[in-house]
């Protein structure tokens, strides 16, 4: 874009042109030059062109840290002008346009932290999700992927612990390894394992396999997607979750407990594991009463998929919070962290890491439903009834 000012425009009119011109262009528009023709010789010294200089008009001078002006002291030769000599200023918004790669770097880096955080329908709300972003995605009915390594990876440990718990047999030299590893404990510090080790490992394998014949046979997903680094963590998290088990610090028992009967371990058994179970049954009871009522959103009363669209949850603890299910998970945890006695500072942070996941995805999933739903009861909240 070019504007000329004949040599023979007031200073006014000039006035009027350069800030129409300053003001005119948006900030993602190219660059632009101005040509104003002043009454001037065909060719100046150097301090006359400091002089024709200060004469440009105020608006441009203020503009100085956006604009760069280049004095030519030579006949312009772009073929739209013709004139013996002007000024030719190029508008370089280069402080704007630094702010813009920050904004756009900003923007860049918090859609992929939303990409990693969100799954399954509150993904859907990101909009304008960049090509390369939708590549990584996987399907969310993979996760039962998760649930299938858990149950036999750590169906394998519950078979070794329970081998070690009643029988006093030594864990594999593989695993024993890969425990001092990650605790930095000598082998021996699992020659002789408590039936705390073995209430947690049978109580995570019923769990992870509840999970997996709820994903395969009561769930119905739709086309939502999870990220892949989100598949790729829920694959490793439960093959370190077993291990995690083995690792919580429960103290191996102390009272010279003998291993020549199959029945002596049961003496082991107390109160909290009692608790932890009673808890731990109660709360897979809710998780999976709570899926059950959101599978039968999308059936009809003969049990047929109808449809694939979200819909408004209602019966159970839907009344209370909008992801009974999620609240569910924490509590089956929190049950684990009982039957340790209460006093496993390992296992209390795996259950502080859940709270915070499930929380996290609980309060997507109710902005969620606020969101789409008019209708959505106001008294809901997102997690824990009358809290949070």
């Amino acid at each position: 874009m070019f504007l000329c000012a004949e040599k023979h425009t007031s200073a006014s009119e000039r006035q009027h042109l350069v800030s129409g011109f300053l003001s005119g262009p948006s900030e993602d528009e190219p660059k632009k030059t101005l040509c104003a023709l002043f009454d001037v010789r065909r060719s100046c010294t150097a301090e006359e062109s400091r002089e024709k200089e200060e004469r440009l008009p105020p608006g441009l001078r203020s503009k100085q840290n956006k604009l760069q002006v280049l004095v030519i002291t030579d006949k312009c030769h772009h073929p739209s002008i013709d004139c013996p000599l002007v000024y030719t200023v190029r508008a370089r918004r280069d402080s704007a346009r630094c702010c813009q790669d920050a904004r756009r770097s900003s923007g860049d880096v918090e859609q992929v932290f939303q990409d990693l955080i969100r799954y399954g329908k509150t993904k859907r709300r990101l909009e304008q999700r960049r090509a390369v972003l939708r590549l990584l995605d996987v399907p969310k009915r993979w996760f039962w992927h998760f649930y299938a390594i858990s149950v036999l990876w750590n169906g394998l440990l519950f078979i070794l612990s329970f081998r070690a718990v009643v029988f006093g047999e030594a864990l594999p030299e593989f695993l024993t390894d890969i425990l001092g590893f990650l605790t930095g404990r000598p082998p021996a510090a699992w020659t002789e394992l408590p039936l705390t080790v073995l209430v947690l490992q049978a109580l995570l394998w019923v769990h992870s396999f509840r999970r997996l014949l709820e994903c395969l046979l009561v769930s119905i997903f739709s086309d939502g997607m999870i990220h892949v680094v989100q598949y790729a963590f829920g694959l490793s998290y439960y093959i370190f979750l077993g291990l995690t088990v083995l690792c919580a610090g429960v103290s191996p028992p102390t009272d010279g407990l003998l291993r020549d009967s199959a029945g002596a371990f049961l003496s082991q058994l107390t109160w909290y594991h009692i608790a932890g179970v009673l808890l731990f049954i109660w709360a897979s009871l809710l998780q999976h009463r709570s899926l059950s009522l959101l599978a039968s959103l999308r059936t009809n009363s003969s049990g047929k998929v109808e449809t694939l669209a979200h819909r408004i949850p209602h019966g159970g603890w839907f009344e209370l919070v909008s992801c009974p299910h999620y609240l569910a998970e924490l509590l089956i945890y929190t049950a684990l962290g009982v039957c340790c006695g209460c006093c496993s500072l390992t296992w209390w942070l795996v259950v502080l890491y859940i709270f915070c996941n499930q929380a996290l995805a609980a309060q997507l999933c109710h902005e969620y439903y606020q969101s789409t739903f008019k209708a959505y009861p106001h008294h809901r909240k997102a997690f824990i009834p009358f809290l949070l």
